[in-house]
């Protein structure tokens, strides 16, 4: 658990920095359909949730890997961070465009920021209490249908708001 807080602190400028460059991913790519399983392909709240997701599960994956024998619980926080970060973006999105009746793209950026530090947040504190051990199971297997859902549903996205881009 050594530099664990350090590690904490670089995950979050990881995470947005690489979930800032992935918004432009997919047309860099000339919109490679694979590229785009892992990045936005439109402006819906949904293809933005990746920004947050895949990036913070990469930097999760090294973090484990790194800490696997110091840190049992920090798998299950991690995996739950994601969770919560990325479920936060709707939240946070919704909330305050609802309120307003529009949305504002540096409202928007600071959204994508704040569910980062929420992310990370709960992560490190759920790593140092290992609250979250005992519902392991079930957060791994949050995260991987979440995973799974991104994969299917940027090919093949439902007709509803969430997947829609806003107006």
């Amino acid at each position: 658990m050594k530099h664990l807080k350090f590690y904490m602190i670089a995950g979050v400028f990881f995470v947005l920095i690489l979930g800032s460059l992935s918004h432009f991913f997919y047309e860099w790519s000339d919109n490679n359909v694979f590229i785009g399983l892992f990045s936005p392909v439109n402006e819906s709240t949904w293809e933005h949730m990746k920004l947050l997701f895949f990036p913070m599960l990469l930097y999760s994956v090294i973090l484990v890997f790194r800490f696997r024998e110091d840190c049992v619980c920090m798998k299950s926080a991690f995996f739950s961070g994601i969770l919560l970060g990325t479920l936060s973006i709707p939240v946070i999105f919704y909330t305050y465009s609802g309120i307003l009746g529009y949305n504002v793209p540096v409202l928007d950026i600071g959204t994508f920021a704040v569910s980062v530090f929420i992310a990370f947040y709960f992560s490190w504190r759920l790593t140092l209490t290992c609250r979250i051990q005992k519902y392991a199971w079930p957060v791994y297997a949050a995260v991987w249908l979440m995973a799974i859902s991104f994969l299917v549903f940027s090919v093949f996205p439902p007709d509803i708001a969430l997947y829609k881009s806003p107006v």
